[in-house]
């Protein structure tokens, strides 16, 4: 029977979630600063599990009215019409607007949904104390990371649109409430994913005995 290998948290030595320099803490402090870039050090970060589940569940939650509630308004001589994510994607289908529909379907219903069943996953399989697929596991922390902020790519889209269509009284395009839902869902999954600690995810192996 043996013993996993010694960690590099187990030495004292810390890895910069800015830059990825390992360095030791000076003489007398706990923690400190990258010696790189005098980003904060911290051996993990503080009820990361925690605040990570909440923001998730606050973004599933956010997720219902995003795509439920009209995103924009538009108000014309003949009366309003308001139109959701989904229809704004059908609206958008034509044999020459398929790409921005394409685009806005992946980014506002795709992309959240799949990041807040990533971020599930990856709290669920670090609580459990999985070992098995860490580098998967790793990749898909930094794909959920990479992608983030393309999310806001509908909000975008929408905000212009209402700025620049604004021909009152014969028509305007006001933001609706779902508009303000799905930012909550991208701004949420954001912190959620800056709230996880990947680090984590090696802790389970690294503590595990391995049989000879």
């Amino acid at each position: 029977m043996k013993s996993a290998a010694i960690t590099a948290m187990q030495h004292g030595l810390h890895s910069c979630e800015g830059c990825g320099l390992l360095s030791r803490p000076g003489p007398q402090q706990e923690q400190g600063r990258c010696p790189r870039c005098a980003h904060q050090l911290t051996f993990r970060k503080a009820d990361s599990i925690q605040r990570t589940w909440a923001f998730v569940i606050a973004a599933a939650i956010c997720y219902i009215p995003a795509n439920v509630l009209p995103v924009l308004t538009t108000t014309t001589a003949t009366g309003s019409e308001s139109d959701t994510i989904l229809q704004g994607v059908v609206l958008l289908w034509s044999p020459t607007g398929w790409p921005l529909s394409l685009i806005v379907l992946f980014a506002s219903i795709m992309i959240p949904s799949a990041k807040i069943i990533a971020l599930a996953y990856l709290l669920i399989t670090v609580q459990r104390g999985s070992v098995s697929n860490n580098e998967q596991r790793v990749r898909l922390y930094r794909t959920i990371e990479f992608i983030g902020r393309w999310s806001m790519v509908d909000v975008f889209v929408d905000t212009f649109t209402a700025a620049l269509i604004q021909l009152q009284p014969l028509m305007s395009v006001e933001p609706g409430p779902g508009l303000f839902f799905f930012a909550a869902v991208v701004v949420l999954t954001m912190l959620a994913a800056e709230s996880f600690d990947p680090r984590l995810i090696w802790d389970a192996a690294s503590s595990q005995e391995v049989s000879t």
